[in-house]
Parts: C-alpha cells; sequence; structure tokens
C-alpha cells in the first residue's frame, strides 16, 4: 500500500504539472496508510492544490491528520496550503510539526524558513538557516542577509569571509562587505583583528585587502601601500600587489613596468578608488618629470573615465595647464568635454590653452559652438570677439561683442575688455566715430573706479 500512494503523488506531479519537493530529498519517510479512505483524501489534497484551491486541499489534508497525526509529510503538506491563504500562524504550528517529527528533512525546515521570511521575522529565521547551510551551502547567501537585516555585522562578516575563502563573492556580498567595512571604519578592533590575521595566515590574500581597504576608507593612503608591499613579498602575482610594485618601479625609473602595475590595479574593479587616484597622481609627476610616457599617462586616464568621484581627465588637464604644457593641456580637457560636454569651467580652460598657444582660429570656432551651451555667458562672447579680431574678421566681432555685451551685469572689468575689443574693431572697420564712441566709454568705467 506505501508504494501504491508514492506512486500515485508521481502520477499527479505529471498529472498537475506539480513539483512535489517533499518527495525529492533522498531517502524521504513514506506515507503510513491506514485505509482506502486515508489514501483517497491525500490524493484529493493533491489534487485540490494543483488547482490552487487551497482551502479545499486544508480540508482534505487535516483529514489525513486526524487518522495519522504522526506523519510528517501530512505536516508539511498542511503548512504549503496554510502558507500559500497567508495564514501565518497556522503555517508556523504545521510545519513546526513536521520539523519535529523529522528534524534531518530539509524541506520541513524550508518550510518553516517561508513563513519566517515572508513575515519578516528574520531572528527565527536565522537557527533555520543555519541548519539549511547544512544541506545548501548556496544557502550561506541567506544566512548573510539575515545577520545584516538585524544589524549582526561581526557575524555577516565571518560568513562573508567564510564564502570569499573558497568561492568569488557575488555582487551582493560584496555590497554587504563593502557596507560593513565603512560602518566600521574607525574601529581600532577591526585593524588589530586583521593585523593579527595576517599574522597567522599570511598567504590570505583577501585579509591583505580588507586592510588597505580600512586604511583608503580612513585617509591612511601611506598605511595602505606600507600593506601592499607586504603583500608583495608574500604574494607578488596579486593585483594588490601590484600598488607597491608600482612605486617599487617608479623609484628605479622602470616607467614600462610601472605603467604596467598601474594598468593592472585599475583594470581592478575591486580596489578603492582612492588608492588608483593616488597611484594616477605619482605617475603624473613622474610623467612631467621625466618627459616620457604621456601615451601610458592617456590610456591610465581613459581606464578612470568613469570615475564619479571625480572628473580625472580635467584634473590632469589643470595640471598641464598650470605646467604651461599647451598640448597635453588640449588632449585632456578635450578629454573631459567628451564626458561632460557641459562643464563651463572646462570650456574656459580650454578657451584659455588655445589663447596661450596663439591658436584664434580654434578659440572664436569653440567659443561660438560653446555659446549655444550658455548663450547667456558674456565670457564667451568675449573669447570669441577677441579670437575673431585676432584674426581680422572685424565684422563678425563686432556683432558677436555688441551681442554679448548685453549679459555683462555689474562686472566692470570684463566690460572694459568688451569696450576696448569693439573699438579696435571699429578702428579696424575704418568706422573712426563708433571707435571712439566706445574708446568714451571705456574710459569713463577707469574713471568710476
Amino acid at each position: 500500500m506505501n508504494r501504491k500512494i508514492i506512486q500515485i503523488v508521481f502520477v499527479m506531479l505529471f498529472s498537475f504539472g506539480m513539483q512535489f519537493t517533499t518527495y525529492a530529498q533522498e531517502n524521504p519517510d513514506e506515507i503510513a496508510i491506514v485505509d482506502d479512505a486515508l489514501e483517497n483524501d491525500f490524493y484529493e489534497a493533491l489534487k485540490q492544490r494543483a488547482i490552487e484551491n487551497y482551502d479545499k486541499a486544508v480540508i482534505a489534508i487535516e483529514k489525513c491528520i486526524q487518522k495519522d497525526d504522526k506523519n510528517p509529510v501530512f505536516h508539511h503538506e498542511l503548512g504549503k496550503n496554510l502558507l500559500d491563504l497567508k495564514r501565518y500562524n497556522e503555517a508556523e504550528v504545521a510545519f513546526q510539526k513536521a520539523v519535529d517529527l523529522d528534524k534531518t528533512n530539509r524541506w520541513f525546515l524550508n518550510g518553516l524558513y517561508d513563513v519566517y521570511y515572508q513575515t519578516k521575522n528574520f531572528q527565527k529565521s536565522i537557527p533555520i538557516v543555519q541548519k539549511l547551510v547544512a544541506f545548501d551551502v548556496n544557502m550561506r547567501e541567506d544566512l548573510v542577509s539575515l545577520y545584516m537585516y538585524t544589524n549582526q555585522h561581526d557575524k555577516a562578516l565571518q560568513v562573508i569571509r567564510e564564502i570569499e575563502s573558497t568561492a568569488v563573492l557575488s555582487e551582493m556580498m560584496e555590497y554587504y562587505k563593502l557596507r560593513i567595512l565603512n560602518t566600521n571604519i574607525n574601529s581600532q578592533n577591526q585593524k588589530e583583528e586583521l593585523e593579527q590575521a595576517i599574522k597567522n595566515n599570511p598567504q590570505d590574500e583577501q585579509l591583505y585587502i580588507d586592510l588597505m581597504l580600512y586604511y583608503s576608507r580612513n585617509n591612511q593612503e601611506d598605511k595602505a601601500f606600507e600593506v601592499a608591499q607586504k603583500l608583495a613579498e608574500e604574494i607578488p602575482s596579486s593585483d594588490w600587489a601590484q600598488i607597491s610594485l608600482f612605486k617599487f618601479y617608479l623609484q628605479e625609473n622602470l616607467g614600462d613596468k610601472a605603467s604596467e602595475s598601474l594598468f593592472k590595479v585599475f583594470r581592478n574593479t575591486k580596489i578603492d578608488v582612492k588608492i588608483k587616484h593616488r597611484m594616477l597622481n605619482e605617475f603624473l609627476i613622474y610623467v612631467n618629470k621625466t618627459n616620457n610616457y604621456f601615451d601610458k599617462l592617456s590610456t591610465a586616464v581613459d581606464y578612470l573615465v568613469d570615475d564619479k568621484t571625480i572628473d580625472v581627465a580635467k584634473e590632469v588637464g589643470k595640471f598641464f595647464f598650470n605646467k604651461k604644457n599647451v598640448q597635453q593641456t588640449n588632449l585632456y580637457l578635450e578629454k573631459s568635454l567628451m564626458n561632460n560636454p557641459n562643464d563651463f569651467e572646462t570650456m574656459t580652460l580650454l578657451l584659455d590653452n588655445f589663447v596661450n598657444a596663439n591658436d584664434y582660429d580654434a578659440v572664436a570656432n569653440r567659443a561660438k559652438v560653446f555659446i549655444d551651451f550658455f548663450p547667456t555667458q558674456a565670457n564667451l562672447y568675449y573669447y570669441a570677439g577677441f579670437a575673431l579680431n585676432k584674426t581680422a574678421k572685424y565684422k563678425e566681432a563686432i556683432t558677436i561683442l555688441e551681442t554679448g555685451l548685453d549679459f555683462v551685469i555689474e562686472n566692470p572689468e570684463l566690460e572694459y575688455q568688451f569696450l576696448i575689443q569693439l573699438s579696435q574693431a571699429h578702428d579696424a572697420n575704418k568706422n573712426t566715430k563708433k571707435r571712439d564712441e566706445y574708446l568714451k566709454k571705456a574710459e569713463l568705467l577707469v574713471k568710476k573706479k
């Protein structure tokens, strides 16, 4: 009779498209049938559940329990239907009864977990998931989430470390790990624990990484580099070890090797961006000092094109602008504008750079383009008018300068420059009357100062 019921169960699975997972566990308990009525009731419970008549399924399975309340499968089946009816308290009782009768069945435990998770009873979920981990190691991620929900960050971090010792962390686990490390940013205990752990396990790369992240988030990049140096000594093949090797290569004037280490670090998305900024700054100084490896620097900047914390290309452009390196300034400011086309500061820096290069055609052309972005910015009209004067396009200069002058508000110095350029344009255009008119206005401005 027992075999007959199990056959009926699987017939029902195929007939109604159910995934009756309770019977999928290895060596499941068979259902003890005492009479044909019990068999019929159980069959009816499965049939009603398959067509989502959960109320009728409950009535049928309760009849089974009345005849045999020692069979855990009946209680588990009752719990599933009660859960679908959102009768959570009753479902918990049913699943707990199944677990009490068979503590080794993962699906009975899973039923309890479903109740607690749906009702957000995370504290009760934790001991259940701890048992489920024995059946499926992937449940450790659920355990981490539960620890995070209940603010047990130390336990969550411990499980995360167990996971990453044998596998690559998922995106969610990486998020939780960073969140924990950020929360514990000033935890002296965390630092000491990591330092001691490194002494005990010098070949565990992740410990060095976590300690470097700790220092980086505390704005102690020097300390982070020291840890990287220790890592390079123990595990020279590590991407994180390249942080230290990069510094060594710069000191030894090995630019090719330094850039290779730099790129390895930049390709590693797990390495903190603050460390990357520090390395890029050191490489920038090296490139400027040696007047070499400009192409490598450009590649390095491209790696950080998506950096949301700082416009790296713009900052490098500013560096070269201050060094009066016109070519490199132009390269990086143009890179910056490709990603941030509405950045007014970058626009004006680029125009100033063209002025420094005496490239007045470029000044005029770009200024006119920028005016489309900022049609009321008087400075842009001035750049265009000034450059057009320099290239002897006086009529066009007059038109642009007169338009721009209307946008000068409470800026006597800029207004004065407009008037001077207008007087020069009219003078070149043989209009002495207009020339004298603008010169007179300029003189009055000077007297007001």
